[in-house]
């Protein structure tokens, strides 16, 4: 796991090195371990790294094989890279490293952009061909390892984080309207290419971008489960017994892909279902000693601040070296400082901060963790997922819409001012242009696509990268292997919804975990100081919306920012999140990034 960052020009000049370096050095908490640069002609390339396969300078990056006339630079881990070693020495290419980046430069060669499509794993790359000036960008199948850009007409910049892109600098930093609706509508996520900047965009997932020298460009999608069920599948007919031991066994088989490494990998360890389960399946393949890290804090606002109880019930019963960790709330707030600095982009959930701050310790131990993210996605474990059980396809959004926007689109009027706002309902159109595409048997089915191959990728796949990496942690996420995502596409909606939600997952973990996780009330991160916003979070909040920035910018209405800061705790959005920090957040984050 590193940071990368680039630039190609179309103008005919040589690309701006010293841009790429400032790029690359903004990067420094992503890759510790080392640094690169690299440039010929209209292209550069930078490079921080983390050292988790071969740590030795052989892996370094940008790598460049003068054979092959390639340089590249690569986010992520290939986690079947040996298998893929094997069968290019096969083929006839020589290594010198025993890097999964040298893997993917001679993929690239042998198979060019379809190369994706063999890799199991998370990923962010670009690839230079010195002799035909092509540069390509390729992302994973569920956007876990992100890439940021910018294009203006003589040159396009690219990077791991979007502060990077703020270093490189010449872009627009007004905020784009439709981006606004979308975090004004879907609790701070912005979903697709946008980006709360107008002058900053993301590769989507599943991506592959071919640009030419010229300044032409190609994407290549690759990816895209369709969640139906056809008589002629090889899940076709099985049983709820048989789709219960085939979701443990990918799910296992996810896990232990996961511990390819050439450093310790440790687990978070929330003592809820999802992280409680890749414990217990690591523990079934011998793993012995496994550290293991849970987080708390103080109670607030009459909300329990941990959930020990439960971490602890895991970690005694599979023998694990377990890590409390308690957050006093004298930390919390430079940490809530310098979480917010840590995200590319502005998220409100107050697992931010936990992350943060749990991350920060972890990496005292290990530089690699698996973690249980994606599964409420996959398995349909929000409580906005039973509503559309056995609602018409045509009624998803309608549905989807109503349980899971903050607010409806007309309400914006009263919230955001007049030069920042809408006419059209852009959220809602993004939902119902996605939910109406061909494919998806159901309306579940329907939203459950849209979840997975989109929502997800920025919340929590982005919050837990940006969190994570922001102390050279390497967080693997097993719930997000594309072949488990496969078989969860292709799992019958009413076992997934069974048991209050994920039902087909708490029925594989029953074998292996104790009753007490598997049936526990749904958990999370908890940081009650965020949620019920006082003390010096409140003033926190308050100075960056009443700051002179702010005033200036003018993107809510000040009769609206008035009456929330005049009762902090009372206004909620659908989904429970506080509309004061929403809003205060958005805020802060411009701010601390200079914006």
């Amino acid at each position: 796991m590193c940071g990368l960052s680039g630039e190609i020009r179309f103008d005919g000049e040589e690309a701006d090195i010293g841009a790429v370096g400032r790029m690359t050095e903004t990067m420094h908490e992503r890759g510790p371990d080392g640094s690169g640069l690299w440039s010929l002609g209209p292209v550069a390339l930078g490079h921080r790294r983390l050292k988790i396969i071969d740590l030795s300078d052989k892996a370094a990056q940008p790598m460049v094989d003068g054979e092959l006339g390639l340089a590249a630079v690569f986010n992520g881990c290939l986690y079947n890279y040996r298998e893929l070693r094997q069968e290019l020495r096969g083929a006839g290419y020589r290594f010198y490293s025993t890097s999964d980046t040298e893997v993917l430069v001679k993929a690239f060669h042998r198979w060019g952009a379809s190369c994706v499509e063999r890799f199991k794993g998370m990923f962010a790359f670009a690839v230079a061909e010195r002799d035909t000036g092509r540069l390509t960008l390729g992302r994973d199948r569920l956007g876990i390892k992100p890439m940021y850009l910018t294009r203006n007409g003589d040159r396009l910049r690219f990077a791991s984080t979007l502060p990077a892109l703020l270093a490189g600098g010449g872009l627009d930093t007004g905020i784009d309207r439709v981006a606004l609706h979308h975090y004004m509508t879907f609790h701070s996520l912005v979903p697709g290419e946008r980006t709360i900047l107008s002058g900053v965009r993301k590769l989507p997932a599943a991506t592959v971008r071919t640009i030419e020298a010229d300044g032409t460009s190609t994407d290549l999608r690759y990816w895209d489960p369709d969640y139906t069920r056809s008589a002629l599948s090889e899940h076709a007919g099985l049983s709820a017994a048989q789709w219960r031991e085939a979701v443990r066994e990918s799910l296992r088989a996810a896990v232990r892909r996961r511990m390819v490494a050439d450093v310790p990998v440790g687990v978070l360890l929330s003592g809820g279902l999802d992280s409680s389960l890749i414990v217990a399946l690591l523990a079934e393949e011998g793993q012995e000693g496994l550290a293991t890290f849970s987080i708390g804090f103080e109670s607030a606002g009459g909300e329990r601040g941990d959930e020990f109880a439960y971490s602890d019930l895991v970690a005694r019963r599979f023998g694990t070296d377990h890590h409390r960790i308690r957050i006093p709330d004298g930390r919390l707030l430079s940490g809530l400082e310098q979480t917010v600095l840590a995200m590319s982009e502005p998220m409100v959930s107050h697992d931010c901060v936990a992350f943060h701050l749990l991350s920060q310790e972890v990496a005292q131990h290990v530089k690699v963790v698996q973690s249980g993210q994606g599964a409420d996605e996959v398995f349909a474990g929000y409580d906005w997922f039973p509503p559309l059980a056995g609602v018409p396809r045509e009624q998803a959004a309608p549905t989807y819409l109503k349980e899971f926007a903050d607010r409806p689109h007309q309400a914006l009027a009263d919230i955001v001012t007049p030069e920042h706002l809408l006419e059209r309902d852009a959220s809602g159109d993004y939902i119902r242009e996605h939910l109406a595409r061909p494919g998806a048997d159901t309306a579940l089915d329907a939203v459950l696509r849209l979840e997975t191959t989109a929502m997800l990728v920025d919340d929590p796949v982005k919050r837990v990268d940006n969190m994570t990496m922001a102390h050279g942690l390497e967080a693997r996420t097993p719930f997000l292997d594309h072949e488990l995502v496969e078989l969860a596409a292709a799992c019958p909606a009413e076992l997934k919804l069974a048991g209050g939600g994920k039902g087909v997952l708490k029925d594989a973990a029953r074998e292996i975990l104790p009753a007490e996780v598997v049936d526990r009330p749904k958990g999370y991160f908890p940081v009650p100081a965020i949620r019920h916003l006082d003390g010096p979070f409140l003033e926190h909040v308050r100075d960056a919306l009443t700051s002179p920035a702010a005033r200036s910018r003018g993107l809510f209405k000040q009769s609206y920012v008035d009456r929330l800061l005049a009762d902090p705790d009372r206004d909620r959005t659908t989904t429970g999140v506080n509309s004061l920090w929403q809003i205060g957040l958005l805020e802060l984050w411009l701010q601390a990034h200079d914006v």
